[in-house]
C-alpha cells in the first residue's frame, strides 16, 4: 500500500482552483484568474492526469530529505510515446514516497465494456484516490464517475471546512455521491434514466484508509494474512436490503438470481456505505474490484493469490498457465498481480467484465 509523506496544502488549493476554473469554463462561467501560479497548476495537473489515467500503471518513487530518486513508471498500455518523460517530470513535483499500484480492466464475456477505473495520486494532502465503477445499462454513468467523482470529492472537502486533519468522511462521501448523481443527470439528462453504475472508492492516506461503496463492487484489505472486507455488497438478497426495498414499495424477484423488479442485481443507486480504517504495520495490500471478480473468487482466495503474485511465487508461463518461482518479479508487480487475478476469475467461469485495482 502507498506510504505517503506530508505535502504542502498550497498545492491542493492550487489544484482545486484549476479544477474550478476548468469546470466553470465548461458551464459558461468566466474566470479571469490567469496568474502564473494557476497556469503552472493546470500544466502540472494535465501532465499528471496523462500518466495516472492509463489502463495498467505502476508508479514507484522514493523520497529522502525532499530529494527525489525515481524509477520510470512501467506502462503496459500507454499514450503518448513520451509518457516516461512526463512521468519523471511529474514525480519531481511531488515529495511522496510510494510503492506500487496496478490495475486491469477486461471486457470478459460482455458485448460492451461498461466498467471504468480511476487512479488519482496526491489528489488531497497526504491522500491518494482509487475507484472502480461497474456500469449497467450503458457506460456513460461509469465514465462520468471516473472523470468527475474525485473532483467533486475534493470540492466538497474544501467547501466543508478545508481542514484535512478533521474530515468527517461519512458526511463528505454522502454529499459527494449525491452531488455526483446530480451532475450525471445534468450532463446526460434523460439518457441516463435506465443507466447506472456501482461505485467503490478508496482514499488512502498514511494513517487511514477510507472506503465508500454503492452497489456490489468491493474493497478487501489484506492485513496480517487475513482478508478484511472494507465494504458491504448492496445485493437485493440481503435481509436488511430486502426489507428496505419492500418498505419503499419495491419488489425483489428471484429470476436468474435475486433482482429488484426482476431486473436490477444491485439494491442501491446512490447512498454509500462508508468505512474508515486505521492503518497498521500488518497492512499488506488493498484490492478494489467489480463483481466480475468477487462473484467467483472469495475474499480470502483473492488475497492469498495476490500475496503470492506480489511475492513472486506465481507468474504466467508461456502457455498461459501459472507456476511458482522463488525470484521476486521486480517489474510492475502490482499490475501483473491484477492481471493474474483477473485471469483466475476467468478460469473460474466469470463471464462478466472484470476491473481490478491493487494498491
Amino acid at each position: 500500500m502507498p506510504d505517503i509523506s506530508s505535502t504542502n496544502a498550497n498545492v491542493v488549493v492550487t489544484n482545486y482552483k484549476c479544477y474550478k476554473k476548468k469546470r466553470n469554463q465548461n458551464i459558461g462561467v468566466t474566470n479571469d484568474d490567469n496568474d502564473e501560479k494557476t497556469r503552472n497548476g493546470e500544466e502540472y495537473r494535465e501532465k499528471k492526469e496523462i500518466v495516472v489515467s492509463m489502463l495498467f500503471t505502476m508508479s514507484k518513487t522514493t523520497s529522502h530529505h525532499q530529494q527525489q530518486h525515481s524509477e520510470n513508471s512501467v506502462v503496459l498500455t500507454r499514450t503518448p510515446s513520451n509518457v516516461d518523460e512526463v512521468s519523471k517530470e511529474t514525480e519531481d513535483l511531488q515529495s511522496i514516497t510510494r510503492y506500487s499500484h496496478g490495475s486491469i480492466s477486461l471486457i470478459g464475456g460482455r458485448r460492451q465494456m461498461k466498467d471504468a477505473l480511476s487512479v488519482k495520486l496526491d489528489l488531497l494532502t497526504n491522500y491518494d484516490f482509487f475507484g472502480v465503477y461497474d456500469g449497467h445499462g450503458g457506460s456513460c454513468v461509469a465514465h462520468a464517475c471516473r472523470d468527475l467523482l474525485h473532483k467533486v470529492l475534493m470540492e466538497v472537502i474544501l467547501e466543508e471546512d478545508g481542514k484535512f486533519e478533521e474530515i468527517n468522511w461519512a458526511k463528505v462521501m454522502m454529499t459527494s455521491f449525491y452531488k455526483m448523481d446530480k451532475e450525471v443527470n445534468r450532463i446526460n439528462g434523460a439518457e441516463v434514466a435506465t443507466i447506472g453504475s456501482t461505485i467503490v472508492v478508496a482514499v488512502v492516506g498514511k494513517e487511514e484508509v477510507i472506503v465508500a461503496n454503492c452497489g456490489d463492487s468491493r474493497a478487501v484489505l489484506s492485513r496480517g494474512g487475513v482478508a478484511l472486507a472494507l465494504s458491504n455488497d448492496h445485493k437485493p438478497d440481503r435481509p436488511d436490503e430486502l426489507e428496505r426495498i419492500e418498505k419503499s414499495g419495491g419488489k425483489v424477484i428471484n429470476w436468474n438470481g435475486h433482482r429488484v423488479l426482476g431486473v436490477l442485481a444491485t439494491s442501491r443507486s446512490i447512498e454509500p456505505k462508508v468505512t474508515v480504517s486505521k492503518r497498521t504495520d500488518g497492512d499488506e495490500f488493498l484490492i478494489l474490484a467489480s463483481d466480475g471478480l468477487w462473484d467467483v473468487v472469495p475474499n480470502d482466495v483473492a488475497c492469498d493469490f495476490t500475496r503470492k503474485c506480489l511475492n513472486g511465487q506465481i507468474r504466467r508461463c508461456k502457455n498461459g498457465s501459472e507456476h511458482s518461482q522463488n525470484k521476486v518479479m521486480k517489474e510492475n508487480v502490482a499490475a501483473k498481480a491484477a492481471t493474474l487475478l483477473a485471469e483466475l476469475a476467468i478460469s473460474r467461469g466469470s463471464t462478466d467484465s472484470i476491473s481490478i485495482i491493487i494498491v
